[in-house]
């Protein structure tokens, strides 16, 4: 079997290995496609059997032009980059990852959450600027430290991330709401359910961990905000068009949010003019928390696990059934 990634640089930027894909038929990994021009993906994949893509779309114009391809993996758990509905009549299945990020994602919500409680960064820094050592005082800050004990976390959204992220609050001593259409037992043992609106009320951190739908849009906006506590904390860690950004950047100005800790944008990579780039107190990593080494490696695993099922005739993580 042909087998071609595409986009390979996104999950293994040379630290890993694609020695499983090899082990399933003939390789070739293109790092990235310029500019994901129609044109240049037909040429990677025209004679493919099996394409393995992240962000690189395949869409229905794609899949005429390149007939021999038998099978799509997507290198992540959102799979819009593929239409489903093409590959299905032509009879290709589309399969996904599935919960190879939930501890990574639910570790970098508590290291942008950290970051805004004690600024360590700008600590680390301000000691090497000679400030410590200037002090008059053995110690100095330069920034309020939150404790977090006692605060209440607000997770909109609820499954596997959003549960990891209830029970590491809760070994802070955090007391945690939880927003999502469906309740489990196990959910519940977790977190307090509560409405989207009570929720907004009584948190001290909003934090997002639902899917992007055309209902959830913009959310996070003047509106939602006012409905929040006045000097709340805001992680985006899911999905950067859940947030009016224009909107959150208001607030963190006015103050009325304390501070946001954002790993994704409405635009990526992000938008040089995008307003949370000068807001204050806004903490923004480049789209990173699914991306520790370890977690890149379940996904490449998965993926191979998940074409060798297609091979053997029994595939799993079929999106598109």
């Amino acid at each position: 079997m042909k087998i071609i990634v595409l986009d390979g640089n996104t999950a293994n930027p040379g630290d890993l290995s694609w020695e499983g894909f090899e082990r399933l038929g003939e390789l070739r990994v293109y790092p990235r496609i310029p500019e994901n021009g129609k044109a240049s993906i037909i040429c990677a994949i025209r004679d493919a059997e099996a394409v393995i893509t992240n962000k690189v779309p395949i869409t229905d114009d794609v899949l005429e032009a390149c007939p021999s391809i038998k099978y799509i993996g997507v290198t992540a758990t959102g799979y819009n980059v593929v239409d489903l509905d093409a590959a299905k009549t032509k009879g290709i299945p589309v399969t996904n990852i599935p919960a190879y990020s939930t501890d990574t994602v639910a570790q970098h919500v508590f290291a942008l959450l950290l970051e805004i409680c004690h600024h360590v960064g700008y600590h680390d820094a301000a000691v090497k600027n000679g400030a410590w050592t200037r002090s008059e005082d053995f110690c100095f800050w330069d920034y309020p430290l939150i404790e977090l004990r006692g605060k209440t976390m607000g997770l909109v959204g609820f499954g596997r991330i959003g549960q990891k992220v209830a029970e590491i609050a809760k070994t802070f001593g955090m007391g945690v709401l939880a927003y999502s259409p469906g309740k489990s037992a196990m959910g519940s043992g977790n977190a307090e359910y509560a409405e989207l609106d009570e929720l907004y009320a009584r948190a001290d951190i909003v934090s997002l961990h639902c899917p992007l739908t055309e209902g959830n849009k913009g959310m996070i906006d003047k509106n939602a905000i006012a409905k929040m506590k006045d000097g709340v904390i805001i992680i985006n860690a899911a999905r950067g068009p859940l947030v009016n950004e224009w909107d959150l950047s208001d607030a963190l100005n006015s103050g009325k949010v304390y501070a946001a800790g954002i790993d994704v944008a409405s635009v990526e990579p992000i938008s040089e003019d995008d307003p949370l780039l000068t807001a204050k107190n806004c903490f923004i990593t480049p789209h990173i928390a699914w991306a520790s080494k370890e977690s890149r490696q379940r996904l490449i695993d998965i993926a191979v696990n998940n074409l060798k099922a297609f091979l053997d005739g029994d595939p799993v993580n079929v999106v598109n059934k």
